[in-house]
């Protein structure tokens, strides 16, 4: 690396973790030219550099930090947990922290998801919820519908079952021979609406395209897998939750699992705790029928569950599957283990980080600060250089139109030195701040976010 000192780090620590850490999603060489930021502490919506000099964390460090950093009363809930038992296994044993868990989801949740299965991270959740799928339909003597479809650009993480539903060539490319290559269908994302065509009606569009596909391979397919919503990686698509709907009236009468990956879009992010509760219930099987929109099969989540205090994640599901897997003989249970499933400290800052929903009536808090924001972003999203300005719950994101090549390194260096943390995917920026954002930190990110696209375009 440089002998230039880092302008905004410690020179020490940056050469220590260049020497000894392996950083994800990163080529290494670039940290030569864009040096590692060391970061000293966190402190509300702000981390702080060895400097002090503090920076606008407004991706939630990659969207796990709710309530932003150092929050007290999740701090607390683990020093509590850690006086009296900080890991114990979950198979043939059980804790309270977990056990609460479980039933606080099972009544915030899509009605009829009654069921959690625990593991560390999105990808994780997953994979169980592929292999359960999969486990099932065998275990309902239905042993062919071992396939799995997707949406184009979608993202579901990075082992290599997610891959082979994860349609992201930079991820899954470059281990192509390891993976066992799914289908994709077309994605609702409103950016590709026809001219003159609206959100819902290509969403439905988009809805009969995977019917055709469902009518042609349902015999072979065990699931479909969906970020509600909002697909992330492919640049914070949005798309209109008819499709959500739509999607599970299909995988109703094609016999095919609706698994929804809200590892990103829950715990309120998308305006309500889940997105699925967007989608309003068309038909759904008795055995899941509920008045909190749709009901998948699946329910994914990780990321916030903890307010980015610990890997926490976790699949429910319905009694009509659990019961598939109950019975006497060992092969026909779910073979899925984690060293540390259920970890009870994780899984006090979940509960920790669901009382605060509750205390702070966040969900409502959030609207009226999405409201602010889109108020405020008025110069930002009729900018000459901004493209397809859109917002979902507390998720915003618009495309910069900029001649640089190198868009993406340009504007994440911009967006550090104006204190800010943004981590755009290709020309899009977006934003998905701390819930504990305040009007005069969302003037900041606005207006600084305004400066840089000026420099950008």
């Amino acid at each position: 690396m440089s002998d230039q000192p880092h302008p905004n780090g410690n020179l020490d620590l940056l050469a220590r973790s260049l020497a000894a850490v392996w950083h994800p999603c990163s080529q290494m060489r670039h940290y030569e030219k864009f040096p590692l930021l060391p970061i000293a502490r966190g402190e509300g919506v702000w981390l702080y550099d060895h400097n002090n000099k503090r920076y606008l964390d407004a991706i939630s460090s990659w969207w796990v930090n709710l309530f932003g950093h150092c929050d007290p009363r999740i701090s607390s809930a683990i020093t509590d947990q850690l006086g009296k038992l900080e890991h114990v296994m979950l198979a043939g044993f059980t804790h309270e922290p977990v056990v609460q868990l479980s039933e606080r989801l099972r009544e915030l949740a899509p009605e009829g998801l009654g069921h959690c299965f625990y593991a560390s991270d999105g990808a994780s959740a997953t994979e169980i919820a592929l292999k359960m799928s999969a486990h099932y339909w065998r275990n309902s003597g239905k042993p062919d519908k071992t396939q799995f479809i997707s949406l184009e650009n979608s993202y579901h993480g990075e082992t290599l079952g997610a891959l082979s539903v994860t349609d992201v060539a930079l991820f899954r490319d470059a281990y192509g021979a390891l993976i066992r290559q799914q289908t994709t269908v077309p994605s609702p994302d409103s950016r590709k609406a026809a001219a003159g065509e609206s959100a819902e009606d290509y969403a439905l569009r988009c809805a009969d395209a995977l019917e055709q596909h469902l009518q042609r391979h349902h015999a072979q397919l065990a699931a479909f897998i969906i970020e509600p919503l909002v697909q992330g990686a492919a640049g914070m698509a949005m798309y209109h939750p008819v499709y959500l709907r739509r999607a599970r009236q299909l995988c109703d009468r094609y016999e095919v699992h609706l698994i929804a990956d809200e590892i990103a879009v829950g715990m309120g992010r998308t305006g309500t705790m889940f997105a699925c509760e967007q989608a309003p219930q068309l038909s759904q099987p008795a055995s899941v029928q509920g008045t909190k929109g749709i009901t998948p099969d699946f329910l994914c989540l990780s990321k916030g569950i903890t307010g980015g205090y610990l890997p926490l994640s976790v699949v429910m599901t319905h009694d009509e599957i659990y019961q598939a897997f109950y019975g006497d003989e060992m092969a026909r249970g779910f073979l899925h283990s984690h060293s540390y499933t259920g970890n009870p400290l994780a899984c006090r800052a979940a509960l920790a980080t669901l009382d605060i929903f509750t205390e702070d009536n966040v969900l409502a808090m959030n609207r009226n600060k999405a409201a602010y924001l889109n108020e405020i972003a008025a110069p930002l999203r009729e900018h000459r250089a901004v493209r397809h300005w859109r917002n979902t719950g507390m998720m915003w994101a618009f495309e910069v139109q900029s001649p640089h090549a190198d868009f993406a390194q340009r504007c994440f260096t911009l967006v550090l030195e104006n204190g800010l943390l943004l981590r755009p995917i290709g020309n899009t920026i977006y934003f998905m701040p701390p819930y504990i954002i305040e009007e005069p930190e969302m003037d900041v990110l606005v207006n600084r976010t305004l400066r840089i696209v000026d420099q950008l375009s």
